[in-house]
């Protein structure tokens, strides 16, 4: 972060701040690497919070003058118009993904909007907030393909794309993962958009031990798989991604569709798209789904890859 990618950084934020939007969204995308120096930053606004993330450790003197570029910014004239009242650097190279308050009360909790729904998520506190941004089109994507569908949700997390299938009218989503933490603010999220909670199902468990739990809930018209790259003693991506792949053929009815993601830049479509060739050869590859615009990428395939698969028989 020298002089010049700051004034970059400076130029992108002001006329963000000054259109900022209704809801949740990212103002600022540096991982993708359209921008030299800035890669390591993301800056997110949560409806008046500015969330700044760095994922590398920068140089003292560049955090420094980082933080007064920031302060800057809050006494200019696009701050006051976007309303925002917060500011904080989240700090996640750090363990415990430290959060550092430059401007505003510390918030631990708060309630954002994408797409007219509520999410609840936490600020400060965890590595992820709580709703991963750069999904936003898979959401919408789930939400208009759910009606009167049976729908998996494959490692859940906090269930956005579940409040997306029952927002967009499915008659179930079974929702599963092993934190049965993110499973509990699932539930809330669902509360939050006065869902019925009888048409959603959270399973707490391992995946890989749970086959027969997942496969007794079935058959389902909508699988989605949205595993972490990579979670010590849970999923390597490499490994385990197949094995969910093989069992598509048990889980799914004779029309069934698979929305596959992945968001590890070292691996593109070509990975899914061969793994699905190979473990479930009745599916056949429909089309990727578009990334928001305000997550560019140098390398296309190194963004999300969210792709659509369509059973045929």
């Amino acid at each position: 972060m020298n002089p010049e990618a700051l004034a970059t950084l400076h130029a992108h934020l002001l006329p963000a701040l000054a259109a900022a939007p209704s809801e949740t969204r990212r103002l600022f995308h540096g991982r993708g690497r359209c921008w030299a120096g800035l890669e390591q930053l993301t800056v997110d606004w949560l409806q008046g919070v500015v969330l700044v993330s760095l994922f590398k450790e920068p140089a003292p003197e560049q955090l420094d003058d980082l933080k007064a570029l920031l302060m800057k910014l809050t006494g200019s004239a696009e701050w006051k118009q976007s309303g925002a009242h917060t500011l904080l650097i989240q700090h996640r190279y750090l363990p415990q993904s430290t959060a550092e308050w430059l401007l505003g009360d510390e918030i631990d909790e708060m309630s954002i909007v994408e797409g007219g729904l509520q999410y609840r998520v936490d600020l400060g506190r965890k590595q992820n907030a709580g709703l991963f941004l750069d999904m936003r089109y898979g959401r919408n994507w789930v939400r208009e393909q759910a009606n009167g569908k049976r729908v998996l949700n494959l490692f859940a997390y906090t269930c956005g794309f579940s409040v997306a299938a029952i927002e967009g009218g499915a008659s179930h989503v079974v929702n599963l993962d092993m934190s049965r933490a993110a499973l509990s603010r699932g539930r809330d999220n669902h509360r939050l958009n006065g869902h019925d909670l009888s048409k959603v199902s959270f399973l707490g468990h391992d995946l890989f031990k749970s086959w027969g739990k997942v496969i007794n809930s079935g058959p389902y018209d909508l699988v989605i798989i949205d595993p972490p790259s990579f979670q010590k003693g849970s999923f390597l991506l490499t490994k385990d991604y197949q094995r969910v792949l093989r069992r598509l053929p048990e889980l799914l009815t004779a029309q069934g569709t698979v929305l596959a993601c992945m968001n590890d830049p070292a691996f593109g479509s070509d990975f899914l798209i061969d793994g699905v060739t190979q473990e479930a050869p009745s599916l056949r590859f429909v089309e990727r789904l578009e990334n928001p615009p305000e997550f560019p990428d140098i390398d296309p395939q190194s963004g999300l890859k969210a792709l659509v698969f369509q059973r045929t028989t």
